[in-house]
C-alpha cells in the first residue's frame, strides 16, 4: 500500500510545496500533496523566489498549486506533516473526532538540525537554508517510512 503524506504550512506557497517536491523526488513509492491552513493564495503556484531556489537544486516545483486544509484531509492521509506549531493548532483543530491520523511536525525528522520548526522563508528570506532543513527532514522522514 503506498504511504500517502500532506505537507501543511501557512499559505501554501513556500514550506509545504517545498517539502512536497524535495519528497516526491528523495522517496519513492509515496504519494504527496501540500495545503496551507489559510486560504490566502489558493489557486497560485509556489512564491517565485522559493521556486527559483527549488529549481536551483534539482527540484520543480511549479506544477503545484496553493490549496487550503481541509477536514477531509485527515481521511485522505496516512501522515500529515506540519512546519510549525500554528500550522500544528490550526491543522488539529480541524481534527473529526475519533480519528487517528497522525500530526507531526516536519522537523520531528531531524532532530540533529536542533529546530522545532521549518522557518518561513516569505519572512526570512532564507530559501536555501529553509531546502536544506527541508532535505535533511525528508531524509530522516524516508528513513522512517522503510
Amino acid at each position: 500500500m503506498t504511504t500517502r503524506i500532506l505537507f501543511v504550512c501557512l499559505g501554501n506557497i513556500c514550506r509545504s510545496p517545498a517539502a512536497e517536491g524535495v519528497a516526491r523526488a528523495r522517496i519513492p513509492g509515496i504519494e504527496t500533496d501540500s495545503a496551507g491552513t489559510s486560504d490566502w493564495h489558493v489557486g497560485d503556484p509556489p512564491y517565485g523566489p522559493m521556486q527559483a531556489a527549488a529549481q536551483g537544486r534539482g527540484y520543480d516545483i511549479s506544477d503545484l498549486r496553493a490549496r487550503q486544509f481541509s477536514t477531509e484531509d485527515f481521511t485522505r492521509f496516512d501522515l500529515i506533516l506540519g512546519m510549525d506549531a500554528d500550522n500544528i493548532s490550526a491543522i488539529e483543530a480541524l481534527r473529526p473526532p475519533g480519528n487517528a491520523t497522525p500530526v507531526r511536525r516536519l522537523t520531528d525528522y531531524a532532530p540533529a538540525a536542533g529546530m522545532d520548526h521549518v522557518p518561513d522563508p516569505y519572512y526570512t528570506r532564507d530559501f536555501d537554508g529553509v531546502l536544506g532543513l527541508i532535505e535533511t527532514a525528508t531524509q530522516g522522514l524516508a528513513a522512517s517510512l522503510r
